[in-house]
């Protein structure tokens, strides 16, 4: 099974489709109908401080894509090299970090 996709429950979309509407869920189409999905909800704002997190997350990039594009290409060849004891240090020093949060 991969991650995101939904299996195939035939009993469970039949059952769906049989089960009766609660009053909620009645009142809730009733007073979205007519509405495009975008209208439908709740209206959201950001605060300003919120804001400017958002543009300074987006002003740093979370990866090189250089160097993304660069492994991709070696893994297509066969030429990738996985470090493993840099792979075995990462993971200890997560752990580490991890078991500090976790203790308080």
């Amino acid at each position: 099974m991969k991650i995101g996709n939904k299996p195939d429950l035939p009993q469970s979309t039949a059952a769906a489709k049989q089960a009766p509407k609660s009053a909620t869920a009645i009142a809730a189409e009733e007073s979205t109908k007519g509405l495009p999905e975008k209208a439908a909800g709740v209206p959201v704002s950001f605060s300003s401080s919120a804001r400017a997190l958002d543009n300074q997350g987006r002003a740093s990039a979370d990866f090189d894509t250089e160097r993304v594009k660069a492994m991709r290409e070696a893994i297509a060849n066969g030429t990738f090299r996985v470090n493993a004891e840099a792979v075995a240090d990462k993971l200890l020093a997560n752990t580490e970090e991890f078991l500090v949060h976790a203790r308080g």
